[in-house]
């Protein structure tokens, strides 16, 4: 139910991208650089799930967060740019959500002094287009933040375009699976 695009750029980065097949909706994107001695460096989730810890028998010789932590992951819709930050259990009232165009981020912060964020917006900075804080809202739900940003249009044209792009490209393993032997 997955498509991944794997891009190599001139300059070593790597981006890793994964849509679902029926909505064509970017479920993750992640980016890798070479490292200063030349190998490859960790992955850095952009969209998705961020990546879990170790899990397995050695878990308990290393330290781990609380799980009662805030996670903070971004996951996008078709029309907007959408965050999520699990753990937090203050009521709506709480959050304060503002534009700093100057630093071109957004900040997070509670008025009970608990909870402090800045995150910037990728595409944004890719396209060069300015932060526009009436595209911001934010809801509250299940201990959950929730922080819709609403594409551009510049964004929305340029993601269907790559859409139609990726319809015209044909998988690499898009064979019938089976082995053949002689």
């Amino acid at each position: 139910g997955k498509r991944k695009i794997h891009y190599l750029f001139e300059d070593g980065k790597e981006m890793a991208e994964e849509y679902d097949l029926k909505t064509g909706q970017l479920m993750s994107r992640k980016w890798r650089e070479k490292n200063t001695l030349g190998g490859t460096g960790k992955w850095q989730v952009e969209v998705g799930e961020p990546t879990s810890p170790l899990l397995g028998a050695l878990e308990s010789e290393f330290i781990t967060e609380s799980s009662s932590n805030p996670v903070f992951m971004r996951k996008d819709t078709l029309s907007s740019f959408q965050w999520r930050i699990r753990n937090l259990p203050y009521p709506k009232e709480v959050y304060s959500i503002s534009v700093e165009k100057e630093q071109r981020c957004c900040v997070i912060r509670t008025t009970n002094k608990k909870y402090y964020k800045k995150f910037s917006i990728p595409d944004l900075d890719r396209y060069h287009l300015p932060l526009d804080a009436a595209a911001l809202s934010f809801t509250h739900a299940n201990n959950t933040l929730i922080i819709t940003y609403q594409k551009p249009k510049e964004i929305l044209a340029a993601e269907e375009q790559l859409q139609k792009e990726l319809k015209k490209i044909k998988a690499a393993n898009s064979g019938d699976g089976d082995c053949k032997t002689q």
